[in-house]
């Protein structure tokens, strides 16, 4: 009994450091900042890489409020020259990407990109 009585103050600091890491984990992965970039296919490498991932872009990037980001992103395929593109990074780097249209930047962005 009086074993037990002295593990107690470990099993309850391992019970409490594991509930931190989970729910670290879980934040980090769950947390997400969505970035505006310009295509620019000057700024493409090609790579070599066990999964389909071709291509690397490294692009000056923007959040809903203009703060400039470079940020790096894997691709299967060339995108299209001057297209916009939305980021959605995650703690890990860029979850997924998709095209949007000019008028779908926030204003920030678009001031950054000098569109207006």
């Amino acid at each position: 009994m009086d074993s037990i009585k002295e593990k107690m103050p470990i099993i309850i600091t391992a019970i409490i450091a594991i509930a931190i890491c989970v729910f670290t984990f879980y934040f980090l992965e769950n947390y997400e900042i969505v970035y505006y970039t310009k295509i620019d296919n000057s700024k493409i490498q090609s790579i070599s890489s066990t999964d389909d991932m071709k291509y690397e872009y490294t692009l000056d990037s923007y959040d809903e409020n203009g703060k400039k980001k470079e940020i790096k992103f894997k691709t299967s395929r060339e995108l299209r020259e001057s297209a916009y593109v939305m980021l959605e990074v995650r703690t890990f780097g860029v979850h997924s990407w998709k095209e949007v249209q000019e008028n779908e930047l926030p204003s920030k962005v678009q001031e950054k990109m000098n569109i207006k």
